[in-house]
């Protein structure tokens, strides 16, 4: 068993090697209007990989994790735009990514303990109380005069590399392509390490049988605590990769809208595995782009029965599952090269077997 889980894991990092050679190639023949769109595409896939750690890995289906995406987007807008109270003047981008990280960290760790200390919710109850959040802070953006209210704030400064707003602005589409593609790895890097390690190993366990490994003495709320904060950060950090290429944020991003569209993200792509839910986020945000000037609105309908025919026959995901395949491909090859050479196999009949 452990060596079948190390076989996936090469694989699936494989398949995440092949990828990133090919994004970072990409430049050399594509248009700046399809690297522009990428670099978009990047920070939903971000958002995806962090709703896959928290609900694949910690097996938390959180039904509002565009709550704290909306929170970085607005951390990093407060800054950039000078609106922070006390420190108007500070509206360095990367005092805006490490609010856009803290912030959202900070509300999961404060929900986290209320919901994992205090209540103990497990399962779909968590899930219909993270919606329920989404709902209220939806609302309250929507009534908060400070952040714009409904319309929300406009004109965010792009990422400028100065220290505190002045600098070299990211605005060209190759250089603003491969800085996206850094927080994507940079990301994607940190779940995965933290996925692989011995503290990732024993919030797996939390997630499989919860009550077992809380009898052998781990504090399970605060595994699960820990992971959901972590999931929210980057969550923000993909918020803030958004509204600085966007140049826009409203309450439309905290809503449960955007909670919606990423958890079919990731179940298309594969929750179990980083690599499929980002693809899986790039693949549904491709096919959207082409499709729904074609469909209009019958696009919805498409995408949500892709969405049904993953959950009832592809429970890994189109691309989870091509991943899976791939790994059983390889274990196969392994399995037939591995027969050992010399004296061939003496084949007896049954009735020589049985004088045996």
């Amino acid at each position: 068993m452990i060596r079948t889980a190390l076989s996936h894991m090469k694989t699936e990092s494989l398949v995440a090697g092949i990828l990133l050679v090919v994004l970072l190639l990409l430049p050399l023949g594509a248009s700046s209007w399809l690297l522009s769109d990428l670099s978009i595409y990047f920070s939903y896939a971000l958002f995806a990989a962090s709703l896959a750690f928290v609900w694949g890995h910690c097996g938390l289906l959180c039904l509002g994790q565009a709550v704290f995406f909306g929170l970085g987007a607005y951390a990093m807008s407060l800054v950039t735009l000078g609106m922070v109270p006390g420190v108007e003047g500070m509206v360095s981008t990367w005092l805006g990514f490490a609010a856009a990280i803290a912030v959202p960290a900070l509300a999961a760790q404060l929900l986290g303990r209320f919901l994992f200390h205090a209540q103990g919710l497990q399962g779909a109850f968590f899930g219909i109380v993270t919606l329920a959040v989404a709902f209220i802070v939806e609302r309250l953006f929507i009534n908060w005069d400070f952040v714009g209210g409904l319309n929300g704030l406009m004109n965010v400064p792009p990422i400028v590399l100065g220290l505190n707003g002045d600098g070299y602005e990211l605005w060209e589409a190759v250089p603003l392509y491969y800085a996206a593609l850094f927080v994507l790895v940079l990301g994607f890097s940190v779940l995965a390490a933290l996925m692989r390690s011995r503290w990732g190993l024993a919030l797996k366990a939390v997630a499989s049988h919860e009550m077992r490994t809380k009898s052998l003495g781990y504090d399970t709320a605060h595994y699960k605590t820990t992971a959901f904060s972590i999931g929210a950060a980057i969550a923000g950090l993909a918020g803030a990769l958004f509204v600085v290429q966007f140049g826009f944020v409203s309450p439309s991003l905290i809503g449960f809208g955007l909670s919606a569209e990423v958890l079919i993200w990731v179940a298309l792509g594969g929750r179990g595995m980083l690599v499929a839910a980002c693809a899986g986020a790039i693949l549904v945000r491709v096919l959207e782009s082409n499709l729904s000037s074609v469909f209009g609105d019958t696009w919805l309908l498409l995408l949500g029965g892709l969405f049904i025919v993953s959950v009832m026959f592809l429970p890994r995901g189109l691309v989870g599952e091509a991943i899976h395949g791939l790994d059983r491909w390889r274990a196969k090859r392994r399995k037939g090269g591995s027969t050992p050479r010399g004296k061939a196999v003496e084949r007896l009949s049954p009735s020589e077997y049985t004088a045996r």
